[in-house]
């Protein structure tokens, strides 16, 4: 069994962190291929190492001295290596890269990838493990977008057998320069990793045992999801929920590759387990996988008599909104009435204008307008073709004062998606989870 293994940036923080890992690594043979992120956050007022490079290149360009943020970067991977008894020289590589820095000779894409480059290298010298550097085997197009061909026939070319630590974040363009992902690319490159090895399972080790049913800011310690679907999990991340770069997920689900959520500071917690599908139930009584929600939407509403029988009003709609670069996310409808919810910060700037417009071009008889909404999600694959459970939802809402605003539900009923007061946010969410999870 082959397992592609990727630690974020709060599993790289520190000495310790890297011991974690090395017993991570050794505990299972088929833990051959490890992908790292920079060395993040060691506690709360600490700085990620991604952002004293990107502050360090901003500081350059505008002439200003960043010789103290380098020496933090510099202090903070030789203390690593120091602290692991590590024969590597550090101190000649991170020379050359402030001349380059001071010269304006590095661009920012190149700078800020060091960071995994240098936990990479200490990474594979604490394993005993080869060194595969990201630009020898991620291709990027011209275009910016992944050469996944390129990607995965250089990364079998590269791979010797023995275990292999690769940087993640970054790769090669083809006129010869380093590219970065946009940040939390690391997922991405372990995904790659995985799908050009067709690996049995990629793991993705963080600092939470899996994937939370609700956010843990709002509800007091959540449970943990067991196993989610690639679908619930997109439902999931669309709707807020924090949980994994977008792009990570397609590489591997191409390949139809398990994508495990595990924890580095708990390594025995079994984490949240993401497939295609599952074939059992582990609990048939509880029907929603995760719920998940944001604030600040608002929606246009609109009625005109006869609508159902006109053509095109929603289509005239959303034309006015994609010239003003708006986009909606949902748009719930009636009869003669339509309703489109939109981010509010996307609409606000232009608001009088749509509005205007939208009059001119569908003449509705009514049109208004709803700020300060947020929208919550019940997500979960096991609510399709179960009767009431709508029903049950929106009881428990009522029972809680909780006004509903706005209601969308696709025919796959993979969710049921309603709005609320800014203010009930918060309260529905919480009494969603202490009804149907707690």
């Amino acid at each position: 069994m082959l397992k592609v293994t990727k630690f974020g940036g709060s599993s790289m923080a520190d000495a310790g962190q890297y011991r974690k890992i090395k017993e991570i690594v050794n505990s299972d043979r088929g833990r051959r291929v490890v992908v790292v992120s920079a060395a993040g956050k060691r506690c709360k007022d600490d700085h990620k190492i991604t952002d004293l490079l990107y502050l360090c290149h901003a500081h350059t360009q505008y002439g200003v001295d960043c010789d103290r943020i380098f020496e933090m970067i510099t202090s903070r991977y030789i203390e690593i290596r120091d602290e692991l008894d590590l024969k590597l020289d550090l101190e000649t590589e991170f020379a050359e890269l402030k001349k380059r820095l001071d010269a304006k000779a590095i661009s920012q894409d190149e700078l800020v990838s060091r960071g995994e480059y240098f936990s990479a290298k200490l990474m594979a010298a604490f394993l005993g493990f080869q060194f595969v550097d990201a630009v020898d085997w991620i291709k990027f197009k011209f275009d910016g977008t992944v050469d996944q061909e390129a990607t995965y026939a250089a990364l079998k070319k590269v791979l010797k057998g023995k275990g292999v630590v690769t940087p993640g974040f970054y790769g090669l363009m083809p006129d010869g320069n380093i590219r970065t992902f946009t940040r939390g690319g690391s997922d991405i490159t372990g995904a790659l990793a995985a799908a050009a090895l067709d690996a049995d399972v990629y793991e993705n080790w963080t600092d939470v045992s899996g994937i939370l049913m609700a956010d843990p800011r709002i509800v007091d310690d959540p449970m943990v999801i067991p196993e989610v679907t690639y679908d619930e999990l997109r439902e999931l991340s669309y709707s807020g929920a924090q949980v994994l770069h977008e792009g990570t997920i397609f590489p591997v689900r191409e390949k139809n590759i398990p994508l495990n959520i595990r924890n580095t500071n708990a390594p025995n917690d079994p984490g949240t387990m993401i497939r295609e599908r599952f074939s059992g139930d582990n609990d048939p009584d509880r029907f929603i996988t995760g719920i998940t929600g944001k604030k600040d939407f608002t929606i246009l509403h609109l009625s005109k008599r006869g609508m159902s029988n006109e053509v095109g009003v929603l289509r005239k709609i959303l034309t006015v909104l994609e010239r003003h670069g708006v986009s909606v996310d949902y748009a719930p409808n009636g009869i003669d009435s339509v309703s489109v919810v939109m981010p509010s910060a996307a609409i606000a700037p232009c608001l009088y204008t749509v509005l205007g417009e939208i009059q001119q071009e569908v003449k509705p008889d009514t049109l208004d307008v709803y700020d300060q909404i947020a929208v919550v999600a019940a997500v979960g694959r096991k609510m399709a073709f179960r009767p009431g459970i709508s029903g049950k939802i929106f009881a428990a809402l009522g029972q809680a004062d909780i006004n509903i605003r706005m209601i969308n539900q696709g025919p796959d009923e993979l969710n049921i998606i309603f709005g609320v007061d800014n203010k009930d946010f918060a309260h529905a969410i919480r009494v969603l989870y202490n009804s149907f999870v707690k």
